[in-house]
């Protein structure tokens, strides 16, 4: 028995050899390092005990039927194939547990983690299982392999948690409000999970749906990006600008890259500096990266950056990135739709009667636009009041999204809508971007301007 276990350690660590050639192009060694850090114990699930069931909790039957739908779905969803498998180990079925994973290495054989994984469970024939790369493989590799397998674990517990975390479709996270409806889908980042949620827009008047999900690699230093070169993704609403091929990129990027709108209107308000934010793929000699690996961009593997690829509409899919994602009611979800469309029929309609004092009262103090601050807006928008003998404006291809917060006691909306004016002395469609914060219990514009 013992030969055995020596010989599925030499396994794993060959594995490591053969999958691993560029690990050191991408992670390199510090060389100032004389130790490796002892990795902290990743349990497979919360708790630690493995026992073999008679029946199966609800709630892992629920989780079970859910990754067997998404495989069934996508055979290719190699997440959901390994996620299946620790389910399976979970509830005490080990050999099925082998067997998912020995076909998910073939099928994907550069899938470090599932090798990682597989050898943990092989050796659990031998030894009972409480965390990811045992301590007798961690003292069988060299120093780099070691250093690597604390970045496999750190991958394993960002997917984990970020999955078996993730809503059961009930909850909408707060920063989707309402979608034109030539929008179809929206990417909604929770930072703080390392996962990207897919929503589907399911037409005026009912919530977007979840119809997929991701784990990604975010940049390298957390928080909200500030400056050029900080490392730092950042935290807002953007979106897709367009699609660069791999053959236009060094391989790094994988299979393609979407740039977003990195900086936006508020960020350059605020001075933040920057650019090239990408959602793209992965180095095609690797498989995934550790949760924290990237320059500022929102990296995917590269059959889930193809996967993605149907779902984004260029110049109209929006990204919501959230350090952590706001997880409301179907009630709150209307509540909110209808203060904040209120508010916006309120600004059109005080525009289109010209009545100037309720119309100037819906801008704020800090209001901005091209050219122009809170004052300099009133004095420009009095003289151009007086020249009109009617104005009749129409809004369309309406989209809310709340900005994730920065502010809890004020938040703020990105408006996007089709405005359609008429007037005496002039006529004109325009794409228009308004950004609306709360103040004092009454909605204002921040910021409006050209989408």
């Amino acid at each position: 028995m013992r030969v055995k276990r020596i010989t599925i350690m030499a396994l794993i660590v060959a594995l490591f050899g053969l999958t691993g050639a560029k690990v050191s192009a991408l992670w390199p060694l510090q060389q100032s390092d004389t130790t490796v850090p002892t990795p902290s114990p990743v349990f497979v699930f919360p708790h630690q005990e493995f026992t073999n069931q008679t029946t199966v909790a609800p709630e892992s039957q629920l989780m079970l039927d859910r990754l067997s739908l998404r495989l069934q779905n996508n055979p290719n969803d190699f997440e959901a194939s390994l996620l299946k498998g620790l389910l399976l180990f979970q509830l005490g079925g080990l050999t099925d547990a082998i067997t998912e994973l020995r076909g998910l290495s073939k099928r994907a054989p550069k899938f470090q983690l599932v090798h990682l994984i597989l050898g943990d469970l092989l050796l659990a024939r031998f030894d009972q299982l409480d965390s990811l790369g045992s301590r007798a493989l961690q003292e069988s590799v060299s120093r780099e392999q070691q250093l690597r397998l604390q970045q496999l674990q750190t991958e394993a517990k960002a997917r984990l948690q970020g999955y078996f975390s993730s809503v059961d479709g009930v909850r909408i996270p707060r920063g989707l409000m309402t979608l034109s409806d030539k929008i179809k889908n929206a990417l909604v980042v929770d930072k703080k999970k390392n996962r990207l949620y897919v929503y589907r827009n399911n037409g005026p008047g009912l919530p977007p749906e979840l119809v997929d999900d991701f784990y990604i690699v975010l940049g390298k230093q957390p928080g909200d990006k500030m400056r050029e070169g900080d490392l730092k993704t950042p935290s807002g609403v953007y979106f897709i600008t367009s699609y660069l091929p791999d053959e236009k990129l060094p391989p790094l990027y994988g299979r393609g890259a979407f740039p977003v709108n990195y900086p936006n209107e508020f960020d350059r308000r605020q001075e933040k500096t920057g650019t090239g934010i990408w959602l793209h793929g992965t180095d095609k000699s690797l498989y995934s990266r550790p949760p924290l690996d990237s320059e500022g961009c929102v990296v995917l593997t590269n059959e889930e950056f193809s996967r993605i690829a149907q779902y984004v509409e260029i110049g109209k899919t929006p990204v919501i990135i959230s350090e952590s994602v706001d997880w409301i009611s179907s009630r709150e979800w209307f509540d909110q739709n209808i203060e904040v469309q209120a508010a916006l029929e309120t600004w059109r309609q005080s525009w289109e009667k010209t009545h100037l004092d309720t119309y100037l009262k819906m801008y704020s103090e800090d209001f901005w636009t091209k050219g122009h601050n809170n004052g300099s807006w009133g004095a420009y928008k009095k003289q151009v009041f007086s020249g009109k003998t009617f104005q009749k404006i129409d809004l369309s291809d309406i989209s809310l999204l709340n900005y994730p917060q920065e502010d809890p006691q004020r938040p703020m909306v990105v408006a996007n809508f089709v405005q359609h004016y008429r007037s005496n002395n002039f006529n004109g469609d325009m794409a228009k971007r308004l950004y609306m914060v709360k103040e004092h219990g009454d909605w204002k514009v921040l910021y409006e301007g050209k989408q």
